[in-house]
């Protein structure tokens, strides 16, 4: 199909940021609408829109908005020009959005750089009119069981789809991640072996078992998570690759990661304890390093920045610390993460569980299967003193915990999450998890707020 632009081109592009216009006078959400009424009026419309010389891609299952929140706040502390979809939808229609908001009425490009979430699922309906010139691949594991529940499926589809003048930038630790766009150029990343890792997979799910070459079970020199580690095929070869940018000294109690290239070696200050997040930050690392950023300039840029409190925040609240954390319902992996992370952290916890994949947002329920994906054992810590589950899927959490035979004592269960929070015991408790939905913010500050509250009872009660 021609990418010419045409005179329903001009129409539909005057047309989108009209509407655009109007909706920001209506202080209503600008960032999908536009580019819905764009793709539906001119379909090729992507095609022919002009767009920005370099283009930074983040795709995968778990980590992209991270990644890409924080290439986005250290390139506008840098004073970088530059469109992003932040606040908008990361599939056809978001990303419509953001190329028209960042275009002129004739439709060249406003900026000659831009950063786009870019969902894994709608590799079909953006690549074939955008060519990244990177793509970061954070992971690909099994997500929502609706949409992209097996891992080979979408690796297909992005195998398909991924122009081949892309650059990518991959994570070598998942092998399905490190095999996809084979064709393309590509920069590898990995974190060294740590004492934490495994010589066998403790997590009940495992994306894939078996070579895909030559169908023979695959081993691992260890295993960190799921199929992330160091896998190979003892009969022909296949195996993880070789990384270009490697994590070799990870030291948590400091803040600080070594990561070795070819020709050097470079510390830098983490911002997050967390494997994933180290994951992402190395990711961005290289990202900044194609911008043309020194190391010195990176470490400058991540002081301050934190992972946006939507996904993870840590607040000391007189002698409690308070962590929430996105557990992210249907999606099995990311709250194995999350209760793996809970486990390893030092102190007595409280755990307050809200996954609501009933919230309208979400678009309804679908098959509670995934609950029995998610390494709910991992709960089942000596250092985990309470757990709380509320929300509209409080009963479905409830019974995974008594799967994995977790004393129904430990439990508290109730729909109302302030109800249910009101039984929080913080006798003998130091640190308070929250872990919520994507879909539950609001409940999350409530829930936070109710918290606090019980903390200040405690202190007055203290001093009657």
């Amino acid at each position: 199909m021609s990418n010419k632009k045409t005179f329903k081109f001009y129409i539909t592009l005057w047309i989108a940021k009209v509407s655009s216009f109007a909706l920001k006078i209506l202080r209503r959400n600008a960032t999908y609408f536009p580019g819905k009424i764009a793709l539906q009026l001119c379909p090729n419309f992507l095609g022919m829109l002009e767009k920005p010389k370099t283009i930074i891609g983040v795709t995968g299952t778990n980590g992209k908005t991270t990644v890409c929140n924080m290439i986005n706040d250290i390139l506008s502390k840098n004073k970088f020009d530059f469109i992003n979809n932040k606040y908008g939808s990361n599939i056809d229609g978001g990303i419509a959005t953001t190329l028209i908001q960042g275009s002129t009425f004739t439709g060249k490009a406003k900026k000659q750089l831009a950063v786009l979430e870019i969902d894994e699922r709608s590799a079909n309906k953006i690549y074939p009119y955008i060519t990244p010139t990177y793509l970061v691949c954070t992971n690909l594991f099994r997500d929502s069981l609706m949409r992209n529940a097996h891992t080979e499926f979408m690796a297909d589809i992005l195998n398909k789809y991924i122009p081949k003048e892309t650059i990518m930038i991959e994570n070598a630790d998942d092998i399905i991640c490190s095999n996809i766009a084979n064709d393309n150029s590509k920069i590898y990343f990995s974190i060294d072996r740590l004492p934490t890792d495994l010589e066998k997979c403790e997590n009940i799910t495992r994306d894939i078992r078996i070579c895909p070459k030559c169908y023979t079970k695959l081993e691992y020199e260890y295993v960190r998570y799921h199929h992330i580690g160091k896998a190979y095929c003892p009969k022909c070869g296949f195996k993880t690759p070789k990384a270009d940018y490697i994590v070799t000294k990870l030291d948590i109690k400091n803040k600080k990661m070594t990561i070795k290239t070819k020709n050097a070696e470079e510390e830098y200050d983490l911002i997050n304890d967390s494997i994933i997040n180290i994951y992402n930050m190395l990711a961005v690392i290289i990202v900044l390093k194609k911008l043309g950023f020194s190391q010195e300039k990176i470490n400058d840029s991540f002081k301050g920045l934190k992972i946006v409190e939507t996904r993870f925040s840590q607040e000391k609240y007189n002698e409690y610390e308070i962590i929430t954390h996105l557990a992210k319902g249907m999606n099995p992996i990311a709250c194995s993460r999350a209760f793996d992370y809970i486990r390893t952290q030092t102190g007595k916890k409280a755990v307050i569980l809200i996954l609501d994949d009933l919230h309208e947002e979400a678009k309804g329920s679908e098959d509670t299967a995934w609950q029995y994906d998610a390494d709910y054992e991992f709960l089942n810590n000596e250092s985990i003193k309470q757990i709380i589950v509320a929300g509209p899927r409080y009963l479905d959490s409830y019974i995974r915990l008594l799967m994995a035979n977790i004393s129904p004592e430990k439990i508290v269960y109730k729909k109302d999450i302030i109800e249910a929070t009101s039984q929080l015991k913080l006798e003998d408790i130091e640190k308070i998890f929250i872990l919520h939905d994507l879909y539950s913010i609001e409940e999350t500050k409530q829930i936070k707020l109710k918290v606090k509250e019980l903390i200040n009872n405690k202190e007055e009660m203290r001093k009657i």
